[in-house]
Formats: structure tokens, sequence, C-alpha cells
């Protein structure tokens, strides 16, 4: 690389690479970006959606119900799994295209040197040995070694979480000596030449991290397990009732035929149509709050999260610099607003106070905004937000400035800057010099408290001076990154640089903070309030970490914060008894996520930087930043919140949980039913009926209750106390936590009501079989209405709609001659008829009295304190 001449903004110029060699080491090296995983096929994504365990009990179901000749049922069953695999491909298939688009709206370019002039081209084609050209706003491309700058400011906050800007130079140590792929130029401009492209740079190294996503989820688990109970308990039930026909001399092929017809019965087969529908209605409901659903079960695995790992900056904070705290000799004041925009208002003693209110104020601020590089530019095509241009840091004074009433401009006007000395992390300081209206000189210097604070530079008292020290520590300890500022008025001419710094008056103090968002408070207290544990992990400095921790509840005042530095030397102890990780690597992220995985917890990440990929893609479900997000945290993520809002998280918990309630509902509905209908089938000969229900008739009782009444119960709503209980312990089975028994009591008093109902037919001649199928699928359909979430409301119409058409295709298998000869039954009397629907109310009324008089079995504990073992207990309505 070859030297030239230097260029008029006082930067060293180089030839660059030939675009021969440039063309040469890509074909050698390959493209600059990370290696992406390969788009998955679509008949491989059908594949992965048959895989599940239900779905195969169903396609065994399939196989036997066409073995009995049972077209219609078979087609259903067909029907089912169909939709099941083609709603579940859908999904991935648009968050996929999803994600791409924002993808696409953040591919950067890069400005290179090639044949030795300035070209523009997609960062792809960066290789290793260009020299780019940075300025404010760019995304670095690649690693490189800096080799001039001016004024140079890198925005790091992506790969280390670092929430302060770092300045960069070249001929320094490491860390401010290169450049890192994925950072933000935020100040200044510069020349660097490539070191690492693609997966060799910094970001490419931690993308590595990131392996193979976690396995099934919660309820895949929990699925798979039932699936397998089931199958066993059918096998078993239903070899029973084969032999109990046999022994009371039923024809061979007839028992066969009922005892396959029993195991299709038994069979939730609607299940999957459920899972899927409740998925589908979260995922639509995500969508409407701005979330990406990038893989459909982790709308459900949301709902079962016992730990909430979190990263802060840009997630929980709004990655954004905001001048908070002012400090003056004469007192202090707060400074009130969100983000960049000038508006908001300084509070001093619960009063708003402008300049003219407050003088020392205005002087403060005053100089803070001459003694500043950067500025402020308005919502525009390119952003809806007010955006700082220049050092963020400087950018929070200006936004003070004008929220006590100041004009920039008119500052600027008044008083223009005719010297500088500019910033550096040496001297940690910058003057300035500006020109007064009346004659003379005014100097104003800013910078860190220990830089200025200094009887050398100041001629204040040394009283005053250890007040202002005092002051600066207190904030600092608070989290802020604190600023001083001084100046002085000068009579005549300028003078030497040399003695500017000498002298000047302590205007005050400003205490600047990455601040929490607005919505981030109300989402910590919900998660607690929801019996989650929040865990803030970041990689930026302690304090800063304990600050935003206390701010937002994650931590008590006097909690312990622990550092990389404490978990690398393997002194932090226990993972999971600390609820503050600060200065993180990638890798330690990821240690600590595991930590409380293998403690037993469903673990969701949310985090928007490069160095959260790693985390997010090992825990249980990972939640990414879609507007700020980085390319490999979206990637990495399970949900992506295109609006960056983490109150998105809350809402999407609760949907998770709304998924999980309706699951053990219908399973609640729909094997009471199955047990009913085996119970009927094993106690029906000892009460005089040989065979109590036709192989025909099960299978469309079956097919009426498990159908769309089944599927309807899927969109039932959210219960009113969902968010106020705990999750459920991670290994509790689905019908846990009490189901079980509510299952084995409706069945059995499902059966009593048709055995009884069916001993009366038979004892005064009425046609006995045919009012046991008309009660039994009757009364499991005032079961269903039974368990609604929110009786007495119309939150879920299509569900009275079901029950209504299923009540009437269940009186039609009685009365319509065509099902009559299929289904082998006798029309009833019209009172019959109302005996029956009467009977139907009380699969109604028992079903709301079982669930006032024995509820869920409630949570036994609430969200663990720190250093306590186990896992959080689970809520009561999932």
């Amino acid at each position: 690389m070859r030297r030239a001449t230097d260029s008029g903004a006082g930067l060293p110029q180089w030839s660059g690479l030939s675009s021969e060699e440039a063309a040469r080491r890509r074909e050698r090296h390959g493209p600059n970006k990370l290696p992406e995983e390969p788009r998955t096929p679509v008949w491989r994504r059908v594949l992965q959606q048959l895989r599940d365990p239900l779905i195969l009990v169903l396609l065994v179901a399939a196989a036997l119900t066409i073995a009995t000749g049972d077209l219609s049922d078979a087609a259903v069953i067909l029907l089912v799994i169909t939709v099941n695999t083609v709603v579940g491909v859908v999904q991935e298939v648009k968050a996929e295209q999803a994600v791409m688009a924002l993808s696409a709206m953040s591919a950067p370019a890069a400005r290179v040197v090639r044949d030795g002039a300035e070209r523009s081209v997609p960062a792809a084609e960066v290789v290793a040995g260009d020299l780019v050209l940075l300025a404010e706003g760019d995304i670095v491309p690649a690693d490189g070694d800096v080799l001039a700058a001016t004024l140079l400011l890198s925005d790091e906050s992506s790969l280390t979480g670092e929430s302060v800007p770092v300045e960069k130079a070249p001929d320094s140590d490491r860390s401010r000596g290169t450049v890192s792929a994925g950072t933000v130029i935020v100040r200044g401009h510069g020349r660097i030449a490539v070191t690492a492209i693609g997966a060799d740079s910094a970001l490419g190294r931690i993308a590595s991290l990131m392996g193979a996503a976690p396995g099934p989820t919660p309820l895949q688990h929990r699925l798979a397990g039932f699936g397998r109970v089931l199958a066993a308990v059918t096998v078993v039930l239903c070899a029973v009732v084969l032999a109990l026909g046999l022994v009371r001399g039923q024809p061979v092929e007839l028992m066969i035929v009922a005892a396959i017809s029993l195991a299709v019965a038994a069979v939730p087969e609607s299940l999957p149509a459920v899972v899927t529908l409740a998925l589908a209605l979260g995922a639509r409901r995500m969508a409407d709050r701005h979330a990406i659903v990038r893989r459909l079960p982790a709308v459900e695995t949301l709902g079962s999260v016992t730990v909430i790992a979190t990263d802060k900056t840009g997630t929980l904070t709004e990655g954004r610099m905001r001048a908070e705290q002012l400090w003056t000799p004469h007192g202090e004041a707060a400074v009130e607003g969100t983000g960049y925009e000038p508006q908001g208002r300084v509070v001093r003693g619960g009063t708003s106070v402008t300049a003219g209110d407050a003088p020392d104020l205005a002087a403060l601020l005053c100089a803070a905004m001459l003694c500043n590089d950067a500025a402020l530019e308005p919502p525009s095509d390119r952003s809806t937000q007010w955006r700082a241009l220049g050092d963020p840091t400087e950018a929070a004074l200006l936004v003070a400035g004008a929220r006590l009433g100041l004009d920039r401009a008119a500052l600027d006007r008044e008083l223009p800057r005719v010297q500088e000395i500019p910033f550096d992390s040496g001297r940690k300081r910058m003057t300035t010099v500006h020109r007064r209206p009346e004659g003379g000189l005014r100097v104003v210097c800013k910078g860190a408290p220990e830089a200025l604070l200094r009887p050398r530079i100041l001629a204040d008292r040394p009283d005053a001076l250890a007040r202002a020290t005092a002051r600066a520590e207190v904030l600092a300890r608070r989290g802020y990154r604190v600023l001083a500022v001084a100046s002085a008025d000068h009579e005549g001419t300028v003078q030497p640089s040399g003695t500017w710094e000498s002298g000047l008056s302590l205007l005050g103090l400003v205490g600047i903070l990455d601040p929490p968002r607005s919505a981030s408070g109300t989402t910590i207290a919900a998660c607690k309030r929801a019996g989650i544990v929040p865990v803030l992990i970041t990689g930026d400095h302690p304090l800063t970490a304990r600050a935003v921790a206390e701010r937002l509840g994650i931590a008590a005042r006097d909690e312990d914060v622990t550092t990389g530095q404490r978990i690398r030397e393997g002194t932090a102890g226990d993972l999971t008894g600390v609820r503050v990780c600060a200065r993180t690597t990638p890798e330690q992220k990821l240690d600590i996520v595991q930590a409380w995985r293998g403690a037993g917890h469903v673990v969701a990440m949310t985090g928007d930087g490069v160095n959260d990929g790693p985390a997010l893609r090992r825990a249980d479900i990972g939640v990414a930043m879609g507007r700020r997000g980085t390319e490999v945290a979206r990637q990495a993520a399970d949900l992506v919140l295109a609006d960056d809002n983490p109150a998105t998280i809350v809402s999407a918990v609760e949907e998770g949980r709304r998924v999980y309630a309706n699951v053990r509902r219908f399973l609640l509905y729909a094997l009471a039913g199955g047990t009913a209908e085996i119970l009927v089938m094993l106690l029906g000969p000892f009460l005089g009926m040989p065979l109590p229900l036709l192989p025909a008739q099960i299978l469309w009782i079956n097919l009426l209750t498990h159908g769309l009444p089944g599927v309807a119960l899927g969109a039932e709503p959210v219960a009113p106390d969902t968010m106020r209980h705990p999750p459920r312990p991670p290994e509790e089975s689905v019908l846990g936590a009490g189901l079980w028994p509510r299952i084995l009591f409706i069945g059995a008093f499902v059966a009593t009501v048709t055995l009884a109902a069916g001993v009366w037919a038979r004892e005064t001649g009425r046609p006995w079989q045919s009012m046991m199928f008309l009660v039994l699928g009757a009364t499991q359909l005032g079961v269903a209405l039974g368990s609604r979430a929110r009786p007495g409301t119309l939150a879920n119409p299509f569900l009275l709609v079901a029950v209504g058409t299923a009540l009437s295709l269940q009186a039609a298998g009685v009365y319509l001659p065509p099902l009559r000869d299929l289904l082998g039954t006798e029309p009833l009397p019209p009172v019959d008829l109302a005996i029956a629907c009467a009977l139907s109310g009380l699969g109604h009324v028992v079903m709301r009295l079982q669930a006032r008089l024995r509820p869920e079995r409630p949570p036994g504990a609430g969200p663990l304190e720190p250093g306590e073992g186990g896992t959080p207990a689970a809520p009561g309505h999932g």
C-alpha cells in the first residue's frame, strides 16, 4: 500500500489496493459476510412438522380408521394433519421473509480506495488489505487498524455493551488503535487498513459461538410425554373392552372394530389443530404489536419462561445518552424528557424552571452548548425521531440546554468560536474560545471531573472544589457519566493556547446516562408479578449496570454485582444466585444462560447486539430488537420486536400462557369425553347392555365433539388473572397441577349420566342405544360450554357456533334417514329429545361447579430470591 500526498482534510492518503488484487483476494478468501444458515427447503419444513409426536399418533389413528373402513373419520384426521402442517410452514416462511426485509434495510455499503481513487462498494466486497474511509454515521465493514483519524469516535455497544463511545487514534493501544466490524462511527472521520473480514472478524468470532438452536420447546416435551402415556393407556383399555366383549359372546369382527373405534375416540386428534390455532392466533396478535414470531412454538415457550435474562444497552435502555442531573454551587436540578427531542423541562425543587429563572443553570448549559461539536437532526424521511449527529454525550448537553429554553444557533451567533483544543483521551477535556459581543474572549472547558477539578485549572476555593469532587463521586456511584464545566472571560485578543486552561471558574457538573426506556420499568414489574426472575447481563461498567438495575427494580440497592473478571477467575460463585452481571463477554453471557438452563429453568434472553447473539441462540427463546438490533441478533432470535418496545415481551408471555391454558382446557374436555366413552363401553355390559354403542356411533360422537368445538377451545381468550401467577415448573406434566383428577371426575360424571339415561330408556322400552348416543354427545358439548375462560361473555363466539352446529348434527344422527342407516340409530320422541338436551345442560353446570369448587392447584411459591435453589413455582392458569 503506497502513501500519497496529504489531503485538504489533513489526513494522509494512500492509493489502496488495485481492483485486480482486490478481486483475487475476494476469490481466495470469499465475501466479507458471516456464514449464513442455509435456507430450509419447503419439503424439509413439512417433514419437521410431521415429526411432531402427536402428529405421528394421528397418522397411526388415520391408518386404523382406514383399516376399519371409516373413510370419513380418516379424512377428518388427515385434514387436521394437513392444516397443522400448512399453518406451521407458512408462519415460518413469513417470519423468515420479514427478518430478511429488516436485514435488507440495514445492509451497509463501504467507501474504499482502489487504484488510488475513492469508490463505494457493498460491504460484502471489502477484502483484507483494503483501505476504508470512515465518516460520521458509517457502519464499520470489517476489522481494521486505524491509520489516520480526526476526532474519530466509535460506538462499540453492539459488541461490548459499553454505552459510552470509544475514541480512536493511530499508534495507540489495541482498544483505541483498532476498529471492529459492526460498530458505528458517531463522530469524526478517518482511514483504516482492513485486517480481518467475515468469519475472521471480531463479529464473526462471536457469531461462531452461537452453535445450534435448543431442542424442543417445553410444550413439545410435555406433549411428547403425554402422547406416550396416552398410547399405552389406550391400548390397554381397548384390549380390556375387546376381551369383555368376546367373553360375552359378541362377534370377534364386531369387537375388533369396536376396540379400534374406541382407540380412535380416545386419541384427541384435534389437539394438534388446537395447538396450531392457538399458536397462530398468538403469532397474529404479536404481529399486531409489531413482533415477528420466527418459529411458531416460540409463542408458547415465552409462556413457560421462568427467567428473563436481558441485555442493558439498547434493550432496557434507550441506547441514547441523556443529561439528567445538573449541579452548580447554588443547587441541583433534574432534566426531564425522552430521546434527543428538545421538548422537555428542567425541574428544580419540584418546579419547572427556564433560563431566566435559574441563571446558574443557564450559565452551565450555555457553556456546555458552546464547547460542543455535536448537532441535532430533526425527524426526516430517514428517521421519525430526532437524531444525534456527533458524540452522543455532547448531543445530550445540547438537548438539556434546549429544554431549559436556550437556543444553540443564537449562542453561536452571539459567541462565535475562534479557537479550540479538541478533546483527547489523554487530557480528558475539551476547550473552546469564543469572541464576546462586548469585546474580549470567553474560554469554556468541559471534561472529566478528575481532569478538570484541579487547582492549576480552576481558580475556585479548595472547599468549593472538594464539594464538587464529592458530588461528582456520588453521581458516578449512581451510574452517571459526569462532566465538569468551567469558563472564564478575558479582555483583549487571543492569548497563547497554553494559558487558556487556567484561572477558570467552575460552573457545575452534568450527570449523563443512557436512561431506561419508559416501558422498561413496567415490563420488569409485570414480569416479577408473573413470577419471572429478571437478570441483567451487560458488558457495561458495574456502576452503570447497578444504577439501571436499581431503577428498574431488577436488584436491590445493596445487592451484589458480579463482573466478567470474577466469572473468569471462578470467584463469582453460583451464577444463578446473582441478578446483575457486568463487564461480561459473549462467552460469559452464554455461560450465565446455560447455568440457569442447567438448573432446570426455561430461559428467555433479550438483546440487540452482536455480543448477545450466542446467548440469544442458546436460550430457550431469544428475543431481539428489530430496529436497533444487529443482523446477528435478529438471526439468532425466535422473536423479533420490530418496534424495539420491551413491553411487547409481557404481551408475548401472556400469549404463551394463553396457548398453554387452552391446550390444558382442550385436554380436560377431550380426555374427559374419551374417559366417558371408555367407561360406558366397560360398564354397559354389567348393566344389561352388551354393546352400549356401535363403532360408527363412537366415531360420530368423536368427530362432532373433538372437531369444531375442540378446535374452537384453542381460540379462548386469556384468563383475567393469568399474569398474576408464576409460571408452571418446567418438569410439570401437561396434565399436572390437578388436571388428571378433574378429567376423571368429569369423565365419570358424563358416563354416569349416559348410563343412567340408557338404563332408564331400556327399562321403559325406549330405543336405549340411540338415547345413550344422543346423551353422551350432547353432555360432552355441555362440558365444552362450561370450559370457557370467560363464561357469560361473547369473547369467543366461534365456540358458541361450533357447539350449536355439533349439537344439531348430533340430533341429525337420530332423525335423518341416511345418517340413521349409517349410525344404526332409531328416532326418538320429542319428549326424549327434550330430556337428552336437558341432561346435556348438566355437563355445563358440573363443569362450572367443579371449576369453582376444585380450581386448578395454585402455585406453591413465587419467584426465587437470590441464593435460593430450585425452580420458580408454576401459575395456576398455565
